[in-house]
């Protein structure tokens, strides 16, 4: 892990020197530079990238210039609070009024965009159609999912891409999806007999996370057994006199991860500095040092009476009071008073993470960034930050209402956007894969979705749910790629972290075999039934995965050159169903390729 034991040195923090999560001010004119996004995947597209890539979206109202628009009067079930706050209230983009406006709401919302759910979008309204998602009953879970097969024929990978690919609550879990990245436990980290159900157990937890309340997930995730096993809480035993100490592991990455960050925030996501201009930490070595007793004495709770030996896989750690610390802990500007029980110690700990101002702007930032844009304006932090603080019924915390609020905002609504060089995020691999297979009715041959760790950058994605290589996700927040105009603007860019010539080729190679017919010894193929009607036609062909893949984004040029290659060879009625399928894969590889795909707006 990022624990160096014999130092007790966060070597991960040292590396990365303590620099800011949130980018600098930016200065006056940089948004009108272009940024480097289609450049620097040109290797993986260099005759699309040619031709521009612009985003297909017009230019429309600013920010700032609909900001006192009225309020829109909209009750969406367990959603209806979130319409009285001040931030709903000035929602301008309340309906799609077309077909590209609903879908790339649905893209930022979930995995994909089918034309029912395009639909369904425009007739309700997005805050009806959230409604709708949050209040849906549960799917089945990972973990059950693993229990209905046969004993050892699935395991962790198998169930998240079942999850990801087939489940009918996608907005489930794709926010669910953004908390494994902020919440991290790694499936190549965990050592126990049962690795794949705790894997299991975790994600349902991340999934039934995102329609509660963040103090409750935060609680969740300290006491799962596969966050003790990755962060080192299992058996993590109190201070003795032989000189042994609580382990800081948990007590470092829960307050620089998971809850308020390195430094200090305003409400609007920008950092705190003193006189100096120094930013001003969060925490200290003692508050990490005084935070770790609050975690000792929690191990599995393995009980003698269970006649399922992985039955503590789905329960919460247990604590064993002879193994807590009871001595006094300092930290954050709160006390736990010696002698205090252990779920008391921890009460008093978890409602001052909770509560710290800087979790809205910390944890609200990261979400506007896994969903919308890599670099949100501080007003735009701000408004989600305040959701987070009151929902509109005065309740802290209420992720539901926190995820509306991130997509939502005028700011991932507006056209603006579209042609802002300075708005939107890189698609990760793992997302443009699960795309790739709910858009085209991808299914598995054996039931089990035998699709396996994607994590290679050569051949494969470089990147696979739930094997984040470290702690620290996949990349960072504040990631700013170097020598680049990203960097000259002050920007960040996140998901390029993944970006080099290596897993550029890689993810080519690997779609590339994916969407080709179904090979010896693949499981999980798509069946492209709808493509196929419009076979004949190449211009309408592109044009439908256009709207379906990226909201009507590719420009006029891309689409006319995807066009164009696909003309030949010619197909005709007569053609064989090889020569049809071919026309298909070489167009949803070729938009699945281009600059204006990977880049999401």
């Amino acid at each position: 892990m990022v624990e160096d034991i014999a130092t007790g040195r966060d070597t991960a923090a040292d590396e990365s020197a303590r620099v800011p999560e949130t980018a600098a001010p930016i200065p006056a004119g940089a948004r009108s530079r272009p940024l480097p996004l289609a450049a620097a995947l040109a290797a993986s597209a260099a005759a699309l990238a040619a031709c521009g890539g612009g985003g297909g979206g017009g230019g429309g109202a600013g920010f700032a210039a609909v900001a006192e628009s009225p309020p829109a009067t909209v009750q969406a079930g367990s959603l209806s609070a979130l319409a009285s706050t001040p931030t709903a209230q000035t929602y301008v983009y309340t309906q799609a009024k077309t077909d590209e406006e609903a879908a790339r709401f649905l893209l930022q919302s979930q995995f994909s965009a089918s034309e029912a759910d395009i639909a369904a979008v425009r007739s309700k309204g997005y805050l009806p159609w959230l409604g709708e998602q949050v209040d849906r009953p549960a799917e089945q879970g990972g973990r059950d999912w693993i229990l209905g097969k046969a004993a050892n024929t699935v395991n962790a990978d198998d169930m998240i891409w079942n999850q990801l690919m087939t489940a009918p609550d996608g907005f489930r879990k794709r926010m669910a999806l953004v908390f494994s990245e902020i919440f991290v436990v790694s499936r190549n980290d965990i050592g126990s007999s049962w690795p794949d159900l705790m894997m299991a157990q975790y994600w349902d937890m991340l999934v039934a996370g995102v329609t509660t309340n963040f103090r409750k997930l935060l609680e969740d995730v300290t006491l799962n057994p596969a966050m003790g096993y990755y962060l080192n809480t299992r058996g993590n035993q109190k201070e003795n006199a032989q000189g042994r100490q609580p382990d800081e592991n948990y007590a470092r990455e829960v307050m620089q991860l998971m809850t308020i960050g390195l430094y200090q925030l305003n409400g609007d996501g920008s950092v705190k500095t003193g006189g100096d201009g120094t930013p001003l930490d969060t925490y200290s070595l003692d508050d990490v040092t005084n935070l770790a007793r609050v975690f000792t004495g929690y191990d599995l709770d393995i009980r003698a009476s269970d006649v399922d030996t992985s039955a503590w896989t789905a329960r919460p750690m247990a604590l064993t009071a002879a193994r807590h610390s009871v001595l006094e802990a300092r930290f954050l500007g709160a006390s736990v008073p010696a002698g205090t029980e252990g779920k008391a110690a921890l009460k008093i700990a978890l409602d001052t993470l909770f509560n710290h101002p800087n979790v809205g702007p910390f944890i609200g930032k990261q979400l506007i960034q896994r969903l919308v844009t890599s670099n949100p304006s501080p007003a735009y932090v701000k408004r989600v930050s305040d959701v987070f603080a009151d929902n509109g019924a005065g309740v802290r915390g209420d992720m539901k209402s926190v995820f509306a609020a991130v997509l939502l905002d005028n700011e991932a609504r507006s056209p603006a956007g579209l042609s802002d060089p300075g708005f939107g995020r890189l698609r990760e691999p793992m997302l443009r894969f699960t795309q790739w297979g709910r858009t085209f009715g991808a299914g598995s041959t054996s039931g089990n979705w035998k699709i396996g760790d994607l994590s290679r950058p050569n051949d494969q994605l470089g990147q696979s749910p739930l094997r984040s290589p470290s702690v620290f996700n996949f990349f960072r927040p504040g990631y700013v790629p170097p020598s680049t105009s990203i960097a000259a603007a002050r920007m960040v860019a996140p998901e390029f972290q993944l970006v080099n010539e290596t897993s550029v080729g890689g993810y080519l190679n690997f779609m590339q075999n994916s969407v080709l017919p179904k090979s010896t010894g693949r499981d999980v193929n798509a069946a492209y039934a709808r493509e196929l009607a419009l076979v004949l036609d190449p211009a309408a062909l592109v044009q439908r995965l256009n709207l379906l893949l990226t909201a009507n984004q590719l420009s006029a040029a891309t689409q006319a050159l995807i066009a164009g290659a696909l003309a030949n060879p010619a197909v005709s009625v007569n053609s064989t169903d090889a020569v049809k399928l071919n026309r298909v894969y070489a167009a949803v590889l070729l938009v699945m390729a281009s600059p204006s795909y990977l880049i999401q707006k």
